[in-house]
């Protein structure tokens, strides 16, 4: 299996150039049956990446681009009544497919985020007393743009907390520029991206995934990290515990794509800002010291001492 992961992650590198840790990330919280939050300037290959997870996993996708006017049913789906067969038929939204890319998502209403959030949640939608499952796996990657207020709905803090991670891919650097210019000179790098793991063979490990091993030591040293984010001077809201149990799930992906079936330090340590910057609120003191939440998850780190402990277990 881990070959085949591999080989997704090769497959998604023929079109996101010198990317590959954000490219990890992101299969890591598909494995993990997480959601990803892509926090970035237009035009550094959001969408691109989320079409390359599709093709690489096999996996069915749909695309929402959310603006004020796109409404809830356009992404849950609703009843219409059909003359041909007398009776009301239910009408699939977007949700309903196995990848969903929810573009800008902080550009529609919060009756729409709300929407699509309370789904990433219960992986199923109720319309009109009908509930319908989700396709699985189900796993979203929405996006949207730091930078410029006008016409966007924030998400509230609440709703962030349904997000697994928060990364961004930020710009390439020069040699990798010069890469996706020569590329893309005479043809389309997605066209050549192909179907590498199976939805069956994906949903295998996944459950593999959930059965990575975690040590008493290391539910611990998650819990004092989290614990540490509730306490900091800096911090007015801390990690709640959905963001400690999405830390410890993404650290048995992170465990998993290095062959290990049992979570050491560093599989926490490696995930735990991108678990956490969308999960704090920093007080006015750290703000006008020009702290991020990224310097002040690092701080805790630092501070808080790492489990010593020993494996010899091996996938």
């Amino acid at each position: 299996m881990l070959a085949k992961l591999e080989q997704a992650i090769n497959e998604v590198k023929k079109v996101i150039i010198g990317k590959d840790e954000i490219a990890k990330k992101v299969l890591m919280a598909i494995l993990a049956e997480g959601h990803v939050l892509l926090e970035d300037i237009p035009g550094v290959g959001k969408t691109t990446m989320a079409l390359a997870f599709s093709k690489a996993l096999g996996l069915d996708f749909n695309r929402v681009q959310f603006t004020p006017d796109v409404v809830a049913s356009d992404v849950i789906g609703f009843t219409m009544y059909d003359k041909g067969q007398e009776k009301f038929v239910f009408k699939e939204g977007v949700v309903m497919c196995n990848l969903l890319l929810a573009d800008e998502i902080n550009r529609t209403t919060s009756r729409t985020q709300a929407a699509l959030l309370e789904v990433m949640e219960e992986k199923k939608v109720t319309v009109d007393g009908m509930t319908y499952d989700l396709p699985q796996p189900f796993n979203v990657i929405a996006t949207q743009n730091p930078i410029g207020s006008y016409g966007t709905q924030m998400l509230p803090q609440s709703q962030m907390d349904r997000f697994m991670i928060k990364t961004s891919i930020g710009y390439p650097d020069f040699d990798s520029q010069v890469e996706i210019l020569k590329d893309r000179q005479k043809e389309q790098p997605l066209d050549h991206v192909t179907a590498v793991i199976t939805v069956d063979e994906l949903m295998k490990m996944q459950t593999e995934v959930q059965e990575i091993h975690v040590a008493n030591e290391m539910l611990k040293y998650i819990t004092s990290l989290t614990e540490a984010t509730r306490t900091n001077e800096l911090i007015i809201q801390g990690i709640s515990p959905r963001g400690a149990l999405a830390l410890s799930r993404i650290a048995k992906a992170h465990a998993y794509l290095a062959g290990r079936d049992y979570v050491i330090p560093e599989d926490v340590i490696e995930m735990f800002i991108d678990t956490g910057n969308h999960r704090i609120i920093l007080d006015q003191k750290a703000q006008v010291s020009d702290e991020s939440a990224e310097s002040v998850l690092l701080g805790i780190l630092n501070k808080v001492p790492t489990p010593d402990i020993q494996y010899n277990m091996s996938i």
